[in-house]
């Protein structure tokens, strides 16, 4: 009588978790960020999910140089090219179409902020904070179709 109970419970845990899967990795893909400058594409990273800039609007300096990481404040990484620079990290899937626990840089200041995004049809809202979301700033990125 075990068996017959166990098998479809297990049969039901496999349904539910790869349907929880699949819902976290709705955010793997292209998204234009929300100037439009730049499209960041999100991919699964180990156990989390990370993203780096792969194209921008304008990726050269007046001059004709490859922009870079010039605001980095680490030194030996402000030669770093933008194009391929992984901007968001460590996001965790918490359910609802919600991801949290994460880091989002600027390129444009330097800064890393603690991050959480949220999903909504092809939009994707982008929050990075200090200490509190309630001190930060939203963005809305838009899915590359």
């Amino acid at each position: 009588m075990k068996k017959f109970f166990l098998l479809p419970c297990i049969i039901f845990l496999m349904l539910i978790s790869k349907s929880y899967a699949s819902e976290a990795d709705a955010i793997i893909g292209e998204w234009y960020t929300d100037s439009g400058k730049s499209i960041v594409e999100i991919q699964k990273c180990d156990y989390s999910y990370c993203g780096k800039i792969t194209w921008l609007k304008e990726p050269k300096y007046e001059d004709g140089t490859e922009k870079i990481d010039k605001e980095n404040p680490e030194v030996s990484k402000r030669n770093t090219p933008i194009i391929g620079l992984t901007i968001i990290q460590d996001f965790k899937y918490k359910g609802s179409n919600k991801w949290s626990d994460g880091k989002i840089y600027d390129p444009e200041n330097g800064k890393t902020y603690s991050c959480k995004m949220k999903l909504k049809g092809n939009k994707l809202k982008v929050r990075g904070y200090i200490g509190i979301s309630l001190l930060g700033r939203t963005t809305v990125w838009e899915k590359k179709m």
